[in-house]
């Protein structure tokens, strides 16, 4: 075992020098394909490309989508983690695997599933319907999708950082006499505000990228429901070079957000 001292004056332990090898593939697999993609970009015509009418008007719908739908998923998830780290109420793991289901679901399916409950002949969309509200095939069913897809990181990284935190510090504060909501408002969530950052980072990523559920949910309705994943589906098959331009669009800012998250994690405030 080598032990080595880190820059801040921490000892390491070495890291065996066989890893790299599995550890440089795994890399190579995610890189490569970046890196292909970046080759068959077309410079010369690339602002065109992604300035066109429908381009412009699906990464608006992107953004503004994502926005409300991360919005939704910090609205109820916030409390959903705090539930699932501090209650005792019987039943939670069950609501816990129910919670993250979507993570491993395929979009499509959890797209079918909202189409069967808020759809015209939907569970809740029969009902909603005789009001004249229709949500299916709408800008609302694309915020839906979203929010069905994102939620769970949120919930995930929230109760995460609730179950490092502890409750020591709320023990402390309720003994003082401070209300339970006083102590959630200056204790739990100041304490939390790392992880909140993050899964809020993470639910507005994947709501950006979301494709799957939408498309069977929402449809593909230009400056309604077709969102920028939407529109590069689209023109895959009549303008390769605009898809490729729109996917390089939709990986940067990605990454300015991963990147963004990353650097906010390594000031020491997520």
């Amino acid at each position: 075992m080598t032990v080595r001292v880190a820059h801040n004056g921490r000892s390491t332990v070495g890291v065996p020098v066989w890893i790299f090898v599995p550890a440089a593939i795994g890399a190579l697999l995610v890189v490569a394909p970046l890196a292909a993609m970046f080759t068959r970009i077309d410079w010369s015509n690339f602002l065109g490309l992604i300035t066109s009418e429908s381009a412009v008007a699906a990464l608006i719908l992107s953004l503004k989508t994502a926005t409300a739908s991360t919005a939704v998923c910090v609205a109820m998830g916030v409390p959903m983690a705090i539930v699932l780290s501090r209650s005792s109420i019987r039943g939670l793991s069950i609501l816990r695997s129910l919670v993250v289901l979507p993570l491993v679901l395929p979009p499509v399916v959890g797209g079918i599933a909202l189409l069967y409950t808020f759809g015209r002949q939907g569970l809740l969309g029969e009902h909603l319907d005789a009001f004249g509200i229709r949500i299916a095939f709408t800008t609302s069913a694309v915020v839906l999708a979203q929010v069905f897809v994102s939620l769970p990181f949120l919930v995930v990284s929230v109760e995460g950082a609730l179950r490092t935190a502890g409750d020591r510090y709320d023990v402390v504060a309720a003994t003082l006499g401070a209300t339970p909501t006083t102590v959630l408002r200056r204790v739990t969530v100041p304490l939390i505000l790392p992880g909140l950052i993050s899964g809020t980072v993470l639910a507005f990523a994947r709501a950006l990228g979301e494709f799957g559920a939408t498309l069977t949910f929402a449809g593909s309705l230009e400056g309604v429901t077709r969102t920028l994943p939407l529109e590069i589906y689209l023109q895959r098959e009549s303008d390769p070079d605009a898809a490729v331009a729109l996917s390089l669009v939709l990986i940067l800012v990605a990454a300015l957000v991963v990147v963004t998250a990353r650097g906010t994690r390594s000031s020491g405030t997520l």
